[in-house]
């Protein structure tokens, strides 16, 4: 049976980003969630158990037999093991798009001491400005293929608290003993796509900005479908 693919995003930004790509994977035949973790941060850290619920929760309608392939893009490949182990779905493949590398066991910082050190100041009253408005518009405009799509991300990214960045995530152990691979955008990732091959996952290239899928969502469908099939 093909996996359902649940596509993931960054709780820095928002669902939009996963959109244009779920449209051409239910084009080519196949079954997709775009689970939305916007709104995850209200109340008290830590946050991670209601990113958890709310793909479990999205998960819902699809029977509990059917597998899915999880996709998780950028910030959102820290939470992939806890939502891994909080499903009640069989998963048949991982696949980190640009994505954080989860540790293979412990837990794992959300924002490593460089990244808090570059945000901390960032904050007002404990809130941080969107994703988008931390770096200068050299670095944003070249990632969004057009104004419509630039406007309707920007306007959806949450102003999340710095706390997000501040807690640690759980990796429960053996959350690696399925297929995993990675799928690589840009050069500020080229490491983490380095340290994918080391740990014997298959790696693909699909060069771009950091929001590549929205620049090309037909490229990216056909690698995640290519990477889902080899899960």
């Amino acid at each position: 049976m093909q996996p359902v693919f649940v596509l993931v995003h960054s709780p820095s930004i928002g669902p939009s980003t996963w959109r244009p790509v779920a449209e051409h994977l239910v084009a080519a035949g196949c079954r997709v969630r775009v689970p939305s973790l916007l709104g995850i941060t209200a109340g008290d850290p830590p946050f991670w158990p209601r990113a958890v619920s709310a793909v479990r929760d999205d998960l819902g309608p699809v029977p509990a037999d059917s597998p899915v392939a999880l996709v998780a893009h950028s910030n959102a490949g820290l939470l992939l093991p806890v939502i891994r182990s909080g499903l009640d779905h069989p998963v048949t493949g991982s696949i980190f798009v640009d994505a954080a590398l989860p540790a293979r066991t412990g837990s794992v910082p959300v924002a490593p001491p460089e990244l808090l050190e570059f945000l901390r100041p960032m904050a007002v009253n404990g809130r941080l400005p969107r994703w988008t408005d931390w770096w200068d518009e050299a670095d944003t405009a070249p990632m969004f293929p057009d104004p419509v799509m630039r406007r309707t991300v920007v306007e959806e990214q949450p102003a999340l608290p710095l706390s997000y960045y501040e807690q640690r995530v759980p990796v429960p152990s053996g959350w690696d003993d399925h297929p995993c691979s990675y799928l690589l955008f840009s050069s500020p990732y080229d490491g983490l796509a380095a340290e994918a091959r080391e740990r014997g996952w298959r790696v693909a290239h699909l060069p771009g900005t950091h929001l590549h899928q929205i620049v090309d969502p037909v490229g990216t469908a056909q690698r995640l479908i290519e990477l889902a099939a080899v899960s």
